[in-house]
């Protein structure tokens, strides 16, 4: 068989999931690349894991997280009611997008909003579906930047102060320089009306 090149983003695939999912069940935080840019993720329903991120980013717990889930199964364990018009946008959505849902549940405090709203995005980029899956549970993806800095397009622009903060940083697409983007952002309220966030 021949050695997988360095550079194979498929080179890390399988210790990384190993390794992040030993993190998420511990308690700790994860540096790692989603459906979108690299994020900052833990465990949603784990209090002081919770409580970490934001002291890593330094940011106010008074702001919510956006979570990621690997299925409309998984969305309703975590979510008091799916609004038609959610479950619609899904279906016709061929890239990620985040939907503001106005009542989360079974998260920790700090996930959903003041107002009882959570951000989630039903993730289908492999690594994280695959930890998704295994985990069995969502993960917090918030952006890898110190809260009011820009998020970085791709893992070369992560502060270094924010990689010595986190308990593991996946290896997995560390080599890919493809600038990525923040996903657009849609609040639906129960009656279905819709108002775009983010583009």
């Amino acid at each position: 068989m021949l050695k997988k090149r360095i550079n194979d983003p498929g080179l890390y695939f399988e210790d990384d999931i190993g390794n992040s999912l030993k993190c998420l069940r511990e308690g700790g935080v994860l540096l790692y690349p989603t459906d979108t840019i690299w994020g900052l993720g833990c465990d949603p329903t784990h209090l002081i894991a919770v409580q970490k991120v934001f002291r890593i980013k330094n940011r106010a717990d008074s702001r919510s997280l956006i979570i990621l889930v690997n299925s409309t199964d998984m969305l309703a364990r975590y979510v008091k009611e799916i609004p038609a018009t959610a479950l619609e946008l899904i279906s016709v959505s061929d890239s990620p997008l985040t939907i503001i849902y106005p009542e989360g549940k079974n998260l920790a405090e700090g996930i959903c909003n003041d107002d009882g709203t959570i951000g989630i995005r039903i993730c289908n980029e492999p690594f994280c579906k695959a930890l998704i899956s295994a985990f069995r549970k969502p993960i917090v993806s918030t952006s890898a930047n110190i809260s009011g800095l820009s998020s970085p397009a791709h893992f070369g622009e992560i502060d270094n102060y924010l990689k010595s903060k986190v308990d593991y940083i996946v290896k997995y697409r560390q080599d890919d320089r493809q600038k990525s983007s923040p996903s657009p952002v849609i609040r639906i309220d129960n009656n279905g009306t819709l108002k775009i966030l983010r583009m």
